[in-house]
């Protein structure tokens, strides 16, 4: 892909930053990119919006009609390779699909559920039989479901207690046991169901609605995505023809955990267009609103909320789009049918998806917190979008492996990879820890032309996440995988600093002027992630360390990750004036 950062390794970002031009960023969007964007956008104002109340309660019939006329326009083929009835688009394509259905309330649940966790595991594991049984369905607008989380558990997936045993003619497996919280349960007409073969082998296995046995428990009354459907899967005997057993048995992980590396950068996509969607109704909100004989638009307070709204969202977009570039970046170089390829190397990048998934999730819920804060008492009033917006974002922080799972998986992937020489991490980080604990100091990097202090800043921020989280892995060795809240604290450092660079690059790559939206946003972001990136490798070192090696070790990072903040009200008000003359966050 064009613009799609080349052959960097899981974890790869820790090392020297890339050129500008070398990551893939919205900018480099095709036209055929933008026209899917735009169909996609074109049905969910057009055809969604006005059926959101019906949506809101479930009304008979309306999830599949909507799931129907997508299928007409391609939006549910994305993923599917042409031979069964699908596009086969790049990554790109698909996660802009899933971006502009971020702003189509509960439906996008029933949309992104369907076109991934429910359809990716027949694309990629599927027997040839399989695919030309199930995918062409999938993609008409058969909705899917998928099945992996039970009542006793949920991020401990393989803790699961639904059973499948073999029929005595062998015919059949007949399966046992409750799935909790299934997407599309009331819908769906086939389920992704992960049960352990005679309680040991988790396996996954294709279960279709009229078998026998299998029925859908009662409607969970939710906090918010209310019109998605989300109830249990309950199979009573259940009996499930043996050539629908999905992969191979006792490999049921590998189908789990590999979809759920493609459905944390796509959650990350459509918490984006959740995110576009609040900022432009609280920027036209603030524009109508007259208080003390103005538009609220001209408050200072409410104006440094559009800037970190916007500013927030342009470090998210960069970071979700720069990992979309490298998944597709690697596809390229393996054979698209031979799953197995496609999976490890999109299992390449699963820190990155992680982090993708973490980032825009939070960035989401900031973003709607303050647009009912713009709203005020309005904004807690269902007749507006703002209320709504606010319930539906919640549950992204658990969708997908809760943010705390993929916290934790964050640093220890990256970290693995770099101590089995995947990724040259390990002797960098051995040597800054060495040289800070002797009191040497490397030579500063010097960075020419637009945001070249900000480059700066980043090559020192970089080595000062190595010393503090390269002090606690040299200290602690193994142990470190036990220590849940240090494994934190270096996630939100690397997370930080992943969307940093990411938005800087961008804005570098967008040979924009100081006062143009991307250097602004990149600004204004790399400046509150700065100062939370400080604070967390302050707060790592000193659980590692104490007494006088830790004041020297301190004093290291400070010189590493300390910085001069800019004049950040003066940077957000002009990133507001933006943000206000546009109606919002500028469209792709």
């Amino acid at each position: 892909m064009s613009g799609a950062e080349q052959r960097r390794p899981g974890g790869g970002f820790l090392l020297p930053s890339p050129a500008s031009a070398d990551i893939f960023t919205p900018e480099d969007y095709t036209a055929e990119h933008r026209l899917i964007a735009k169909t996609t956008e074109d049905f969910v104002r057009g055809e969604v919006w006005p059926r959101l109340d019906a949506i809101e309660v479930q009304e008979d019939g309306v999830a599949e009609e909507l799931m129907r006329q997508a299928a007409d326009l391609g939006l549910l083929a994305a993923d599917i390779p042409e031979a069964y009835g699908g596009l086969g688009l790049d990554k790109a394509s698909s996660a802009l699909v899933t971006e502009k259905m971020g702003m189509a309330g509960s439906f996008s649940v029933t949309h992104a559920a369907h076109v991934g966790i429910a359809t990716l595991p027949f694309v990629y594991f599927g027997t040839e039989e399989q695919k030309q049984r199930y995918l062409p369905q999938l993609a008409a607008g058969d909705i899917g479901a998928y099945c992996l989380t039970e009542p006793g558990s949920g991020s401990d997936a393989l803790a699961a207690k639904a059973t499948a045993r073999l029929s005595e003619d062998g015919c059949h497996y007949v399966l046992n046991g409750t799935k909790q919280f299934i997407s599309n349960a009331r819908w769906a007409k086939t389920f992704v169901v992960f049960a352990k073969i005679d309680g040991r082998e988790f396996t996954a296995f294709i279960v279709e609605r009229g078998m026998p046995g299998v029925s859908v428990g009662a409607e969970e009354k939710k906090l918010g995505i209310k019109g998605s459907s989300t109830a249990s899967l309950i199979l009573e005997e259940a009996r499930v023809p043996v050539e629908n057993l999905l992969g191979e048995p006792g490999k049921g992980h590998h189908i789990a955990f590999n979809i759920l590396n493609i459905g944390r950068y796509k959650l990350g996509a459509g918490c984006l267009g959740a995110a576009r969607l609040a900022l432009e109704e609280a920027v036209r909100y603030a524009g109508d609103r007259v208080q003390f004989k103005k538009p609220i638009r001209e408050f200072g307070l409410i104006r440094r909320k559009f800037a970190e709204m916007a500013a927030r969202t342009y470090a998210a977009e960069s970071a979700t789009c720069r990992v979309v570039g490298l998944i597709d970046d690697i596809l390229a170089e393996v054979d698209a049918a031979d799953s197995a390829a496609v999976l490890a190397a999109i299992e390449e990048y699963a820190a990155e998806c992680s982090i993708v998934k973490v980032l825009a999730s939070e960035v989401l819920d900031y973003v709607v917190d303050e647009g009912v804060q713009i709203l005020g008492g309005y904004g807690y009033c269902a007749e507006y979008p703002a209320e709504r917006l606010y319930r539906d974002s919640r549950v992204n922080r658990i969708f997908e492996g809760t943010n705390e799972i993929n916290r934790l998986l964050t640093p220890t992937m990256i970290l693995r990879r770099a101590q089995a020489g995947k990724l040259p991490l390990m002797a960098e980080i051995t040597a800054v820890v060495r040289a800070a604990a002797a009191g040497d100091r490397p030579a500063a990097d010097v960075f020419d032309g637009l945001l070249g202090a900000e480059r700066a800043l980043l090559a020192r921020v970089r080595r000062g996440i190595l010393l503090a989280v390269g002090t606690a892995v040299l200290t602690h060795g193994e142990k470190l995988t036990g220590m849940q809240e240090l494994l934190g604290l270096a996630a939100d450092m690397i997370i930080e600093y992943f969307a940093a660079e990411t938005a800087v690059l961008r804005a570098v790559k967008s040979g924009g002027g100081d006062d143009s939206f991307a250097v602004l946003a990149a600004r204004v972001w790399l400046a509150g992630a700065c100062a939370r990136m400080l604070t967390a490798g302050r707060e790592l070192l000193a659980a590692t360390l104490s007494g006088d090696e830790l004041t020297r070790l301190l004093a290291a990072f400070e010189g590493f990750a300390g910085f001069v903040p800019p004049d950040l009200p003066a940077l957000r008000d002009r990133l507001a004036a933006l943000v206000i003359d546009r109606g919002g966050y500028p469209r792709i």
